[in-house]
């Protein structure tokens, strides 16, 4: 009888010990498989362009609509890379009523062209790069946009401020949305280069 119990016992102990193996190996599939499906949703995101990633989200639909008028999807679809100071709609919104209307008038491309332009770097730069030179460089650093007037680069708290060519400040509110051909982030107020 007591053997019997006793085997009955390490009978129960040797599929509990089972059952926690299996457990332990399911939880790790599980987690293999999540930390897999958030790869492939990365490799996705940045699987799209600039003007992808700014047609994929309704802050953006200004700029894509004065990107799409400029004739500059193609170039911002190319290789790059790029960085894009980009407004969001709010941005376009702070401009005199009836800028943007104007702006996107065939008549006005060239102006439409010299301002979307002024927003956009050659080359890659993360924030932590962006704010890496501004302080290498004495609390300000000058890019030069791909337009050819230059944005004053600061730190305000935590945050990066842009100083355009007129003088008038904007803020970055959102850094390092990722894009297969470069990076954005999203500004305050849309920057103006010299007339």
């Amino acid at each position: 009888m007591r053997l019997l119990s006793t085997l009955f016992l390490m009978g129960i102990l040797i599929t509990a010990c089972g059952e926690k193996k299996e457990k332990a190996t399911t939880d790790e599939v599980v987690e293999t498989e999540m930390a897999e499906m958030e790869e492939t949703m990365e490799d996705n995101m940045v699987s799209e362009t600039i003007v992808g990633v700014a047609s994929g989200n309704e802050n953006f639909s200004t700029l894509v609509a004065a990107v799409t008028a400029a004739d500059l999807v193609g170039t911002l679809n190319s290789d790059g890379p790029f960085t894009v100071f980009a407004p969001t709609n709010d941005s376009f919104a702070k401009l005199p009523a009836g800028t943007v209307e104007s702006l996107l008038q065939p008549e006005n491309k060239p102006a439409l062209i010299n301002l979307l332009t002024y927003h956009v770097v050659s080359g890659k730069y993360p924030a932590a790069a962006v704010v890496e030179a501004i302080n290498a460089n004495g609390g300000s650093f000058v890019v030069e946009t791909v337009q050819g007037n230059k944005i004053t680069l600061s730190l305000e708290g935590e945050s990066v401020k842009l100083v355009d060519a007129k003088g008038n400040a904007s803020m970055v509110i959102m850094a390092d949305v990722p894009a297969s051909n470069g990076v954005i982030h999203a500004i305050d107020t849309v920057v103006m280069p010299a007339d």
